[in-house]
């Protein structure tokens, strides 16, 4: 069965990791696209200018599993993936950390980079406001205005949400279904063979 529900961070958040003098501060951020990613990090790169690297993951919906990582010149795979794995393993979609070093003169190696940046990265999303979301799919129904009491008698019982509706001697109706919930709903309906109805 698809997913109809989803983990994300619902407003931006901060952590901070300090070892042998190098700090590592990560932000967190939801996103909804590869653009919204762009301009977080033009915005993280303005305010921490003058950090020696930005390095970062995002993951977008649960569809697309659309994800970067980048380790903006620290040795490969000892920044970006380690970020990612967080976002990951705390199963986040629709979710950007970025994660600036000041490097603090003592250079950490492979596996304490390794470490700093997960433990930041951890950090960061302990301090993040984190939200359950739904996928929801739209169901459009058409029929003549007698049909309407029986349409809104289901849309009440099913407690289901209506996005658009026109009433005139021919009435549409649009209502956003859980995805889990579409065949269970248009069986409640497909009892009334006058109505038109499809799954936009």
């Amino acid at each position: 069965m698809e997913t109809d529900s989803y983990k994300t961070i619902v407003s931006p958040s901060t952590g901070l990791y300090k070892e042998k003098g190098s700090k590592f501060i990560a932000i967190s951020k939801h996103i909804e696209s590869e653009d919204d990613f762009k301009e977080f990090m033009a915005e993280v790169k303005k305010e921490y200018y003058d950090a020696r690297h930005h390095c970062y993951a995002w993951r977008l919906g649960p569809d697309d599993e659309l994800f970067r990582s980048n380790d903006d010149g620290e040795p490969s795979g000892s920044a970006g993936k380690p970020i990612l794995n967080q976002i990951l393993s705390k199963e986040l979609f629709y979710t950007a950390i970025i994660v600036v070093r000041y490097f603090g003169g003592t250079k950490l190696g492979v596996s304490g980079l390794i470490r700093a940046y997960k433990t930041s990265s951890q950090e960061v999303i302990e301090n993040s406001k984190i939200k359950k979301k739904y996928i929801y799919n739209t169901i459009e129904l058409k029929f003549k205005y007698p049909r309407l009491n029986d349409m809104m008698r289901i849309i009440k019982e099913e407690n289901l949400k209506i996005s658009k509706q026109d009433f005139q001697i021919e009435c549409l109706l649009r209502i956003d279904v859980k995805r889990n919930d579409v065949k269970y709903v248009i069986t409640k309906f497909s009892v009334f063979h006058d109505i038109s109805l499809i799954v936009l």
